[in-house]
């Protein structure tokens, strides 16, 4: 149920890319419009052939697309590869049904296999259910980002 990502994967992805940017947009409405989405659809088809930007999907028995994890590599400290995850989505309908933690666990699984030091991440402070969720897979604040609008 759980795979990489391919360039068939594009409509599903691409789903669950306007629920995610509509939470945001809800949030904050002064940085996200409601009907967008992260990436156009060839920036999508990049990102899904790029060997450093993997994306893994839930596929369901009927082939539909209710979940993904977008992660890159990245080298954050000397010598410590980290995957992060850039964006973890289940479609709004299928929420409950512990997808979240099924993609979250396949990423780490994923994570150790290939030699990672650790597995991070960003989360809105709007979000407080993403919050909650992520410390509930044993994920804790590594550093905080604050603004001040002007």
């Amino acid at each position: 149920m759980i795979r990489e990502a391919n360039t068939y994967d594009l409509d599903g992805i691409n789903h669950l890319l306007y629920q995610v940017n509509n939470v945001h947009a809800d949030g904050r409405p002064d940085l996200f419009s409601h009907g967008g989405k992260k990436y156009n659809d060839e920036e999508l088809l990049k990102v899904i052939k790029d060997e450093k930007r993997p994306i893994f999907v839930y596929e369901n028995e009927e082939h539909q697309i209710l979940g993904y994890a977008f992660c890159i590599y990245q080298e954050l400290y000397p010598q410590k590869k980290t995957l992060y995850i850039d964006d973890l989505c289940v479609d709004e309908t299928s929420r409950g049904q512990h997808i979240g933690k099924q993609l979250y666990q396949y990423v780490v699984d994923y994570a150790k296999q290939n030699n990672f030091y650790h597995i991070t991440l960003n989360v809105w402070c709007l979000n407080e259910s993403a919050m909650k969720f992520y410390e509930s897979c044993g994920m804790t604040p590594l550093k905080i980002m604050m603004e001040q609008k002007l």
